[in-house]
């Protein structure tokens, strides 16, 4: 079972042997790679041989390349996922657009829900229920765009009314590399399953490679607005925020009743939907909730 997420950080050489990802650094480390579900090169000093590559390709294992400043810039995903991903691909091209709208409205009805839930946990009652109210009137489709309404009340009301994603700041770059890893992480499990990460279900942009990606990460945004609201951020990103963001993968959470990680969670949930577009309807959705919440 993959779960291990392994940053790379130092000038290094990165090799296979025998069912492990060699790190030679000043010392050697091993890592036995059926654990590993993501890897983050987040130096540009590291070296890495064509037969490891190979066989995180044949492991499904997500390969995130960053640029100059240590910010997610690309990734690596393997053409054939799944052994019978043609199958899926044919599926998928042909999914009905009344289910995609179905399937969306539960999407942004449950990260609506979630953020609601940030709000009450940094006391901002007065807006969480505006966004309860937003959550119940989303329509298939959100052809009424609650999701946007909903969005410009819970980051005004976390960070201030003069709070624009559009903006450069510390703050934007905290949730856009934590954004970006979830993002990772959903196309991961979206190729391993055999779709095309491409096509969405909302999402569309003939310039974005991850438009389903894009679908479904939407729910677990919030876990990234609860991890930066944490953070003391200084004008720019520490190495530890960075680390901090990519821990939210292993953090806690409850699916299908369940104690596991982030990783685990967005695989169990990403397939509901895929079988939830394919045959049993969105009400079959896993959702997963935080511990500490009923």
């Amino acid at each position: 079972m993959s779960w291990r997420t392994v940053v790379l950080t130092n000038r290094a050489k990165v090799e296979y042997s025998m069912g492990y990802m060699v790190i030679r650094e000043k010392e050697v480390h091993r890592v036995f790679m059926d654990e590993i579900g993501t890897i983050l090169v987040a130096t540009p000093a590291a070296a890495f041989t064509g037969v490891w590559v190979s066989e995180c390709l044949k492991r499904k294992i997500k390969i995130i390349f960053c640029d100059e400043k240590r910010n997610p810039a690309g990734e690596v995903l393997p053409y054939c996922g799944s052994y019978d991903s043609s199958r899926h691909i044919r599926t998928q091209i042909r999914w009905d657009l009344e289910k995609k709208a179905q399937v969306w409205k539960a999407i942004i009805r449950e990260k609506i829900k979630n953020q609601a839930r940030v709000l009450m946990a940094y006391g901002h009652h007065k807006e969480a229920a505006m966004l309860k109210a937003y959550e119940e009137r989303v329509e298939e489709g959100d052809s009424t765009n609650r999701e946007g309404h909903a969005a410009k009340v819970y980051f005004n009301a976390l960070w201030g009314r003069e709070f624009s994603r559009r903006e450069p700041s510390v703050v934007n770059g905290a949730l856009n590399y934590g954004y970006a890893i979830i993002l990772s992480a959903c196309n991961r499990e979206a190729a391993a399953s055999g779709y095309m990460t491409q096509l969405g279900l909302f999402h569309d942009n003939i310039f974005n490679p991850f438009n389903l990606g894009s679908d479904l990460m939407e729910p677990f945004r919030p876990l990234v607005d609860r991890e930066v609201l944490s953070m003391t951020l200084e004008n720019q990103l520490t190495a530890d925020n960075k680390k901090d963001l990519i821990n939210i993968l292993n953090q806690k959470v409850i699916i299908q009743d369940r104690l596991t990680t982030v990783t685990q969670a967005i695989g169990i949930y990403s397939r509901s939907v895929f079988r939830a577009m394919e045959e049993k309807g969105p009400d079959t959705i896993a959702f997963y909730r935080l511990p500490d919440e009923g």
